[in-house]
């Protein structure tokens, strides 16, 4: 009985915090993408700074070792978009050799090179996704540790715990798919990748459930690793796209819509713990 319930829990809060997440970011707030960008970066900043880490540090993990955690994470993520990075220009190039040749049997140089341009300027959008999958994947896996140990407490405490990872997920899936979406066409392809990851919340509660004493542990050292990767992605892959020269009204919504993006996790997250 206790195993269902933390299964429907963590499904709950790890899947339902994504489709809720989309509703808002895809519908009422889907024309605002700039603003969404800026959002984005608050809501993964202060899901780092303002809960995970804050969490973290209260536990008996030394901080040496959480800083050095949270400094090999940040290297780690930085590689891994040069990976990506590194894959796309592979791709890049193998097509600047189609085009190269397709130009020497058609003679049509000027309109390919157009095209090629274009295709380049694809492939330059940011590279941030993988980071914010593998941060996420291991931030929701932490959420149903956390979950699976609230419901072999109590059965009541698991369901305030359930609800309260789905309210502060949301303003944080927001700039999760906002990130995801600016990296690919799709929104479909986007919520399916982040919703895969909110599944991973049902596999931490399912391992929780079996190893809750063994992995009490190792909590401190998921929730650096997924703040590393919420903060390399807001510093490196959305705050250089906000830095362009802008109106003072524009630079003005920029900066409230950051603000708001910080404010709602900071307050959502504070409401969690007040319960």
């Amino acid at each position: 009985m206790t195993l269902i319930a933390i299964l429907m829990g963590t499904l709950a809060a790890g899947i339902g915090s994504v489709w809720l997440a989309a509703a808002l970011s895809f519908g009422a707030l889907g024309r605002y993408t700039q603003h969404m960008l800026s959002l984005a970066a608050g809501a993964l900043m202060a899901t780092a700074f303002m809960h995970l880490l804050p969490e973290a540090f209260e536990s008996q993990a030394g901080a040496r070792d959480l800083f050095l955690v949270l400094l090999v994470g940040l290297v780690f993520f930085f590689l891994l978009d040069k990976a990506e990075l590194w894959h796309h220009g592979h791709e890049h190039h193998h097509h600047a050799a189609d085009v190269g040749s397709a130009d020497h049997d058609h003679g049509h140089g000027a309109h390919d090179h157009h095209h090629h341009g274009h295709a380049h300027a694809a492939t330059n959008r940011p590279a941030g996704a993988w980071a914010v999958l593998a941060g996420d994947s291991v931030h929701c896996f932490g959420d149903g540790v956390l979950i699976a140990s609230a419901f072999m407490a109590d059965m009541r405490l698991g369901v305030i715990a359930s609800l309260a990872v789905l309210a502060h997920e949301v303003p944080h899936h927001m700039g999760d798919l906002v990130v995801l979406r600016a990296g690919t066409a799709s929104r479909r392809a986007a919520l399916t990748k982040v919703s895969l990851a909110g599944a991973v919340t049902a596999i931490g509660g399912f391992t929780g459930y079996w190893l809750v004493d063994q992995l009490q542990d190792y909590l401190p050292f998921f929730l650096v690793v997924a703040s590393s990767s919420f903060i390399y992605v807001a510093l490196a892959d959305l705050i250089p796209q906000l830095q362009k020269r802008l109106s003072a009204r524009e630079t003005t919504a920029q900066i409230a819509w950051l603000l708001a993006g910080i404010a709602l996790v900071t307050l959502v997250s504070g409401l969690a713990h007040a319960h």
